[in-house]
């Protein structure tokens, strides 16, 4: 039987780069989305073509109801997964005086609520397959190290690493792995509006990473070489930090 992995954002960007990456390396995927359902069955086609299977599930990671239906629902039809990428996020700067309720409530809901929302519903049918699983979430060098008017985003990403390192002391006795890739600064649309020239001058290799080289991160961490690799932080920085 395949081995089928959940990827969380996955109509575009770096989500995007994941899942295929990862069908390219053999597995099955479910993709999800919020929103954007037109390119994410366009990312299914690619999929197909590469000879794996893939299925979409569309919801909102920020709602906890939502998330426990369709993802118990989708197991209890197809069965457990053999691993999840908790990708999906957003983002909504501003200077902290300036920074409003809702952008702050937003984010976290989004970015940091949502690794209970999608990992908790999938967790015991993980275990319950009684073979190894990969669990890989995805933080930010924001919650390395912060960033100017990201307090939101970087509280938020920081927490995903301790959620992930902590979940990766309960469950590496059942031989399912949960470790973190932080990326960088990525030619993804979220540079759309920043100062790249000035941006290349901060980091050591001098450019940005592209969304292929953290999804080749992610892939390693999913691969069976990898089973020995848990409660670690990867970073795709450029040597950022």
């Amino acid at each position: 039987m395949k081995k089928t992995i959940l990827v969380t954002g996955s109509s575009r960007g770096i989500g995007k780069a994941i899942a295929l990456y990862l069908a390219k390396n053999g597995f099955d995927l479910v993709l999800h989305c919020r929103s954007q359902q037109a390119q994410a069955e366009e990312v299914i086609a690619e999929i197909e073509q590469l000879g794996q299977s893939a299925r979409l599930l569309q919801f909102d990671i920020a709602n906890r109801e939502q998330c426990a239906e369709q993802l118990t629902q989708d197991i209890d039809t197809h069965g457990a997964y053999y691993g999840v990428v908790c990708n999906a996020g957003i983002t909504a700067d501003n200077a902290f005086p300036s920074l409003t309720g809702e952008e702050w409530d937003s984010v976290i809901h989004t970015n940091l609520d949502s690794f209970y929302n999608v990992l908790q519903p999938v967790i015991m049918p993980m275990i319950r397959r009684r073979k190894a699983g990969r669990i890989v979430t995805l933080s930010s060098v924001s919650g390395l190290i912060g960033n100017r008017g990201q307090v939101n985003y970087s509280a938020a990403k920081a927490g995903i690493i301790g959620a992930t390192k902590a979940l990766a002391l309960e469950l590496a006795k059942r031989d399912i792995t949960v470790n973190c890739v932080a990326p960088g600064l990525i030619a993804t649309e979220m540079l759309d509006d920043l100062p790249l020239d000035d941006i290349k001058k901060m980091i050591p290799a001098r450019r940005v990473g592209n969304p292929k080289e953290v999804a080749a991160a992610v892939a390693f961490l999913m691969s069976e070489d990898a089973g020995y690799i848990t409660r670690q932080v990867i970073s795709v920085n450029g040597g950022l930090c």
